[in-house]
């Protein structure tokens, strides 16, 4: 971090030397497994609360979502308008449930239900999904932290991520969620400074912006035609019910959290909290996407260098003409996740800058921590535990979230370096998600609710679910040949079509095998 000025380096050294030193204090409560993965239900509710929300306003929303916004316009804002919904689904039912069995792991219950294969299937679709949701937000960071440093951004992940996992190791649960309470202010903070900062450069002012954003559309949340070919608004908000409802009813990050409160009430009141804190402060960061859009339009000499920098990551090696060529054509949405950071670079006061890449770092680190965290609670539980060895010791126990923490860590940091090059984060992380949470949700509801579906109905419509989330996925590249075959509908409508695929088909197959057994019953009973 040598180009940064010796203040704003010496607050980011700061601030992840005082990460560590959380975790380093936590480190002496965590004698057990108990303590590492529940904090033994000691935290109160407004802590879990502020910590939840920490977790969805990741990198992912501090550097997609203005990206977005300056891309395209307010559309994905509607997946924040679904969170009250899934917020009340989940504290109604779903939270009850979760303290009323006891168990750490979110899919237990699916064993319980329909076998060992189902408890899997749910462990492997979540692993992937914290894989994919990781690897983004590393790669969100890195993006920004490149732009600022003039680092690889793959030197940024490794160092970023080293910080992450010795805190999460260290200090547990109970670390990562008062470290999450302290992120969670700092990153509000930072996008208010930010925002003001483009509001007080922009000459014009706020009624300038407006009337930019008016004329080109800026503050639409989609179509509202009944349309699922596009990014409609009924098609986000459809998966943002869906996707709430995973993150708030069958998440181990957010379900690991209702264990480390003292009651049911504690943990429904944390959920709203967090439903409270980031519906409007994600709005915050879709009018600062707007206002960057006002910004540069008003002042596109200042594009240049980042459209030349896009061209030189497309064309690596390309003549100087070639990369002005291609800089030329590319529109808003081809660089909008570049455009904060760039203003961070040129416009952000010494000082304030250091802050504001704690933000942005504190916004990284608090979802892979918990992620982390998760990820090895679920590997230590439903695999380890299940199938290796089930008779761990405390100390074995506690051993091997060590382990599987840092391992959890280290692919994550893999995985946001095989992301290096996309396009949008966001799209990235949404499509990725859809994909290995919708069987996941589709089947925890059909355990959920039918009481009646048995082992059979549910791996029928499972593995039927799966096959359609593949043509789902893949068929959009099928050749012109078999163009007739390409899945018509918007890729956000994967997580939807993928989970009432499975919880519809499992309803009726269950309905078909009752009518079936009292048929047989008629018909013995007549002989």
């Amino acid at each position: 971090m040598k180009s940064l000025p010796f203040v704003d380096l010496a607050i980011v050294i700061a601030y992840l030397v005082g990460m560590v030193a959380v975790g380093i204090y936590f480190s002496r409560k965590n004698t057990t497994a108990d303590q590492f993965t529940k904090a033994s239900g000691s935290i109160p509710g407004w802590a879990i609360g502020i910590s939840i929300y920490a977790t969805f306003l990741s990198s992912n929303t501090f550097l997609g979502v203005p990206g977005k916004a300056y891309g395209s316009n307010w559309n994905s804002f509607v997946f924040s308008l679904s969170m009250p919904l899934a917020a009340w689904v989940a504290t109604r039912f779903f939270i009850p449930f979760y303290r009323n069995t006891g168990a750490v792991s979110a899919y237990t219950h699916l064993e319980h239900r329909f076998g060992p294969w189902a408890r899997t299937y749910a462990v492997a679709c979540f692993l992937l999904t914290q894989l994919a949701r990781m690897g983004s937000i590393f790669f969100g960071i890195a993006l920004s932290l490149q732009a600022l440093t003039g680092y690889p951004m793959s030197t940024i992940m490794v160092v970023v991520g080293i910080c992450i996992v010795l805190y999460t190791v260290m200090g547990g649960m109970e670390a990562v969620i008062w470290t999450e309470v302290v992120q969670g202010v700092i990153k509000t903070v930072g996008a208010l400074a930010i925002l003001y900062l483009v509001v007080s450069g922009m000459d014009g002012g706020v009624s300038r912006i407006i009337e930019i954003g008016e004329a080109d559309n800026k503050f639409s949340l989609g179509s509202f035609a009944p349309d699922f070919t596009t990014a409609s608004f009924w098609v986000v908000l459809l998966y943002g019910f869906f996707m709430n409802l995973n993150n708030f009813g069958m998440d181990q990050n957010y379900v690991q959290r209702y264990h480390t409160t003292s009651s049911v009430k504690e943990a429904a009141s944390s959920v709203w909290l967090c439903v409270y804190l980031y519906v409007p402060v994600s709005l915050i960061f879709f009018i600062l996407g707007s206002c960057l859009y006002a910004y540069y339009q008003s002042n596109p000499e200042l594009l240049n260098i980042i459209r030349t920098q896009v061209a030189v990551e497309r064309l690596p090696g390309g003549t100087p003409q070639a990369i002005a060529d291609l800089a030329a054509t590319l529109s808003p949405a081809d660089y909008g996740d570049k455009v904060m950071p760039h203003f961070m670079v040129t416009k952000v006061p010494v000082g304030l800058l250091g802050l504001i890449i704690a933000a942005i770092m504190s916004a990284a680190m608090s979802t892979i921590s918990s992620g982390m965290n998760a990820s090895a609670t679920v590997f230590s539980v439903d695999i380890y535990q299940k199938y290796v060895k089930p008779d761990l010791s405390s100390k074995e126990s506690l051993r091997l979230l060590y382990i599987a923490t840092t391992v959890f860590g280290i692919l994550g940091m893999i995985t946001g370096i095989a992301m290096i090059g996309v396009k949008s984060v966001l799209d990235v992380w949404w499509m990725l998600s859809g994909i290995f949470a919708g069987g996941m949700l589709g089947l925890f509801l059909l355990g959920i609710i039918s009481k009646s579906t048995k082992n059979a109905e549910a791996l029928t419509a499972t593995l039927i679910g799966i096959v359609v989330i593949i043509w789902l996925t893949f068929s959009v590249q099928l050749t012109d040949e078999y163009a007739y075959l390409r899945n018509p509908l918007h890729q956000n409508m994967t997580m939807v079509v993928g989970t009432l695929t499975i919880f519809l088909l499992g309803l009726l197959l269950t309905k078909l095998k009752g009518k079936e057994k009292v048929k047989r019953e008629v018909v013995l009973d007549s002989e």
